[in-house]
């Protein structure tokens, strides 16, 4: 069988995940068609707008794809087939269970943000550690959705518009969504953006199949297969660096942004599971380039010295579809990070506001919390991207146990299937564990031995201790009967 059959494989099993494990999520939850959703009962013309379905998924998938889905996969790509199978089985039984998780649960809790989802099904400690760790992730993510599209722009600009000047327009336009209307910057700009997206994703497919069937899949020739140069162990790293694109925390911050826009219940297979199903597909997509357009993970790990993932982007687009094809192709990468940047900034302010209370329907109030919020970010930005980037990492991935971890509580009180979210929750639990206690920069650099074993152990304690009180009511949190 011609390897790029893998590919072709890979997109079934995406598709036929979405139809049948979608609808069986969407079973399990309960969704309800005669329930008024927040967009109808709290409707105030800022945040709470109610939108077309087409919109509203294209609005979640952009705002949940940012540079990960391109980045992480490409990076993922050097450890070969397992980068694959994660990010198939992960879309399907974790990345798109959270995300359906995380919109579905902000539905029934009137728009809440992620750290009052947590808190009403895992108790008010976790409800105040969640504030405070989704602000600090979510600050940290327009910064790095700053850097990674204003040095692609660079790259395209380089005689007239430097990589400040891209920095500032990027902030400015930040700043304007952040506290506009909802259907005012983002409803309006982003179908635009959604055209040159598809454009890029379906155009580079075409092209590795036009320019590099017979090469598809070269820098391996088994699915047991670790081909990174260094031999860096596939578990935890390949599930921390491919975060986007399988499974991504982030995403938990961004879907009660359209739980807030959403008509009907109905929707959110399409709108939630659905749209991180598509990420998915633009994860494989950019797996694939690193596995195909270079010949072998050597190769690629050149690339990457050379400019890191920015620089693959650059070189495989280019080269694929020539210069008017690849700007346009760079382009719908540009638009990933920018379209998940300006609604992370907008997820921190809305989430900050919740927690002191501070009512957001007139632009005073707005200005008050994002004003410091871009000083901060802007201070930021002047530290080094890859520091930045290796924090997130892992801050993304712990984000997405929890919410996980969440979801499994709010369907055990309610006697439905919480296996959908806690399968998912101890495997993330033992790799974010794992992984600081492996990782040698931030982490406590334990051997990858010792510190897998840490990891299991702390699965196992931490499944534990949520069959025991998983059922236990929580203080202050809606009814049963409620939600």
């Amino acid at each position: 069988m011609p390897k790029y059959m893998w590919f072709l494989i890979a997109t079934a099993a995406l598709i036929v995940g979405y139809i049948v494990y979608g609808a069986i999520v969407s079973k399990i939850f309960g969704a309800d068609p005669e329930r008024r959703t927040p967009a109808k009962s709290m409707a105030d013309g800022v945040d709470y707008v109610e939108m077309p379905v087409w919109k509203v998924w294209l609005v979640q998938l952009l705002n949940i794809a940012g540079v990960g889905p391109v980045f992480g996969p490409i990076l993922g790509a050097l450890w070969g087939p397992s980068a694959l199978l994660w990010i198939v089985i992960g879309t399907i039984f974790a990345g798109a269970v959270h995300d359906y998780m995380a919109g579905m649960l902000s539905v029934r809790y009137s728009g809440a943000n992620v750290p009052a989802i947590v808190g009403y099904n895992l108790g008010n400690a976790a409800k105040q550690f969640m504030r405070v760790f989704a602000i600090v992730l979510l600050v940290l993510v327009g910064v790095v959705f700053v850097a990674a599209p204003a040095a692609l722009l660079a790259k395209l600009t380089p005689s007239t518009m430097n990589l400040t000047f891209w920095v500032c327009v990027i902030f400015a336009y930040y700043f304007i969504a952040t506290i506009m209307p909802i259907d005012k910057i983002i409803g309006n700009f982003y179908p635009v953006f959604g055209a040159i997206l598809i454009f890029m994703a379906v155009g580079v497919t075409v092209m590795l199949f036009v320019d590099d069937a017979g090469l598809f899949y070269n820098s391996f020739d088994s699915w047991t297969q670790n081909t990174h140069p260094k031999q860096l162990p596939i578990f935890p790293l390949v599930f921390i660096t491919i975060a986007c694109g399988a499974l991504s925390g982030f995403h938990a911050t961004q879907s009660p942004l359209m739980a807030r826009c959403m008509a009907n219940e109905k929707l959110g297979k399409s709108v939630f599971y659905g749209s991180m199903v598509a990420e998915g597909f633009i994860g494989l997509v950019w797996a694939t380039v690193g596995m195909t357009f270079y010949h072998g993970p050597t190769e690629l790990s050149a690339a990457l010295a050379a400019g890191g993932p920015g620089n693959v982007v650059s070189q495989s687009c280019m080269e694929l579809m020539g210069t008017f094809g690849g700007v346009l192709a760079i382009l719908g990468v540009v638009v990933l990070p920018i379209t998940s940047g300006d609604t992370a900034f907008r997820a921190a302010r809305l989430t900050l506001a919740e927690a002191i209370g501070y009512k957001q329907h007139d632009i005073a109030p707005r200005l008050y919390i994002a004003v410091p919020m871009f000083i901060i970010g802007i201070i930021l930005s002047l530290v080094d991207f890859t520091i930045i980037w290796r924090y997130f990492g892992w801050a993304n991935q712990t984000l997405a146990t929890i919410v996980l971890w969440a979801g499994a509580a709010y369907l055990m009180r309610r006697g439905r299937c919480h296996w959908i979210c806690t399968v998912p929750a101890v495997f993330m639990t033992a790799v974010c564990i794992s992984y600081i206690c492996y990782e040698p920069t931030m982490g406590f650099a334990i051997s990858i031995d010792i510190s897998n074993i840490i990891g299991v152990i702390g699965a196992v304690v931490a499944f534990v201790a949520f069959m025991l009180m998983g059922r236990k009511p929580v203080a202050g949190a809606p009814s049963v009967q409620e939600c």
